[in-house]
């Protein structure tokens, strides 16, 4: 199965007021279809760069990042990949079900399609009545929801989320954690999620990538093998989740 992320020496160096900031360096990366990619690492450390390297917000200095597009995707007018943040980012002066769409109508999606496929996503995270309330009226898991129903609106191939938890309680963060894998599981997207929180990476990942270094590449990949539907009790991932701590404490000393 051909891989539907290839990286090959990614490095980005930043230029600012005169001083140059080597941020990633020597990044080697696949990503297979459907496959679930978690990325941990300290603060600072790239991991949010990497996916803006993705997305085309930065550009890299060298190295190459190759996206194949699956076939249906070839003919479409949306991106192969759509970025949830840390934040909502809904627009207040939009219902609910308008921020399902904007990322469509920017991209010239005809009305009565937008309405439909805004309802579908809506559906799909569990807010399919709230389309006609305002952001300012949701909780904060539910304007998350919203955000993601935003990204799987352009049917990406690839979701790239950013921390998207980190704010919210940790009850509502477990509960949006198991919310991502049905819905991982029924769409059958590609996911590479970036956190600072190894347990949720475990949780959720089929395989969790190290980054770590200044710049910063690729210290570890550890793949996690407890099956899905996944048990929080489950002892492979306490097990699994030790190792990475085990891992990121190593490499923090080498440097």
């Amino acid at each position: 199965m051909a891989d539907v992320i290839d990286i090959r020496g990614l490095a980005l160096t930043y230029e600012r007021d005169g001083r140059r900031t080597e941020v990633l360096r020597g990044l080697d990366l696949a990503i297979q279809p459907g496959e679930f990619v978690a990325i941990v690492g300290e603060s600072g450390v790239g991991k949010s760069t990497l996916l803006r390297v993705l997305i085309g917000l930065a550009q890299p200095s060298a190295g190459t990042v190759e996206v194949r597009p699956s076939p249906d995707r070839r003919e479409s007018r949306l991106p192969p990949m759509a970025l949830v943040f840390q934040d909502s980012r809904l627009l207040p002066w939009r219902r609910v079900a308008a921020n399902v769409g904007f990322g469509l109508e920017w991209r010239g999606v005809p009305a009565a399609e937008r309405r439909q496929r805004a309802q579908a996503m809506l559906d799909l995270v569990r807010l399919g009545d709230l389309g006609s309330r305002w952001p300012h009226q949701l909780s904060g898991g539910q304007r998350q929801r919203v955000s993601l129903a935003r990204a799987l609106a352009e049917e990406p191939d690839v979701l790239l989320m950013d921390e998207p938890f980190s704010a919210l309680d940790s009850l509502t963060r477990e509960d949006l954690q198991d919310e991502l894998l049905r819905i991982r599981q029924e769409t059958g997207r590609t996911v590479l999620f970036v956190t600072h929180d190894i347990d949720e990476a475990v949780y959720l990942a089929d395989r969790v990538i190290v980054l770590t270094g200044r710049p910063a590449g690729i210290g570890a990949e550890i793949r996690v093998d407890a099956p899905q539907p996944r048990n929080r009790r489950d002892p492979r991932l306490a097990e699994t989740a030790r190792a990475l701590r085990a891992e990121l404490s190593q490499r923090s000393a080498e440097l």
